[in-house]
């Protein structure tokens, strides 16, 4: 399971910000009225835990990079918002909560080593929420993992780094194997090279469905949008209620 240990230097440069505000705008719209607290799983950087602490929202975020958390702290400091952020794994919450909804989104879930393991995060997400709260999450679609990802190549270059993304076909059934290049300027003026791999792997929607025994109620919509999911879809989203 990838750590984002180097990235986390140039996360924010390359990553589309565009993307936090579309997943606020998902969140708005799902969101149970009554919701106080919200608990972000692999919160990285904070930029959508930044976004719910300035509507008002009580914000934790967890995220297992210390390296992401350092970033997130500096983030919400110049906001002007405080929030709480915490290192360690989802697969683990026990001692947390409760919250009135828990989400997960940038599709982490799919960092998971296999279905026991999405199974165990849904589990403890159950053990953190208070009964009627809600679970979001998002996740990569069948075809985003076998047609799309394998074979492309992201790379960008700057004046104080460079960064090249290159996906492969993982050995499992949908999944996928990124390879991560960084040349970061030291403070020497030198480029340091880092590389890391990460693995995602994503299921069928029938699959997490069954997955989540402890929730009442579950919607599945596409794309950041309201839609239900087609063969084409990129991205699942998943609105679950205790």
């Amino acid at each position: 399971m990838a750590f984002y240990e180097d990235f986390s230097k140039v996360y924010d440069q390359v990553m589309d910000q565009s993307l936090y505000d579309q997943w606020l705008a998902f969140t708005n719209r799902h969101l149970a009225k009554t919701t106080q607290s919200i608990f972000e799983l692999a919160c990285g950087s904070g930029a959508l835990s930044v976004r719910l602490a300035q509507q008002g929202y009580q914000i934790v975020g967890l995220d297992i990079s210390e390296e992401m958390l350092t970033l997130a702290s500096q983030k919400a400091t110049r906001a002007g918002v405080s929030i709480d952020f915490v290192a360690g794994d989802m697969r683990e919450l026990s001692g947390l909560g409760p919250f009135d909804c828990v989400t997960c989104y940038s599709d982490s879930i799919c960092y998971m080593e296999d279905l026991n393991e999405v199974k165990k995060v849904f589990s403890e997400v159950s053990s953190v929420l208070t009964k009627g709260g809600q679970f979001l999450f998002d996740v990569h679609s069948l075809h985003q993992m076998d047609a799309i990802f394998p074979g492309t190549s992201y790379h960008e270059n700057e004046e104080d780094f460079a960064f090249l993304w290159d996906s492969f076909a993982g050995e499992s059934a949908h999944a996928v194997i990124h390879e991560l290049t960084f040349f970061v300027k030291d403070t020497d003026g030198k480029f340091v090279r880092k590389d890391e791999v990460h693995k995602e792997r994503t299921y069928e929607i029938e699959q997490y469905l069954s997955a989540l025994t402890d929730f009442s109620k579950v919607e599945v919509y596409a794309d950041f949008t309201d839609d239900a999911p087609n063969q084409e879809s990129l991205r699942w989203f998943f609105v679950c209620v205790k």
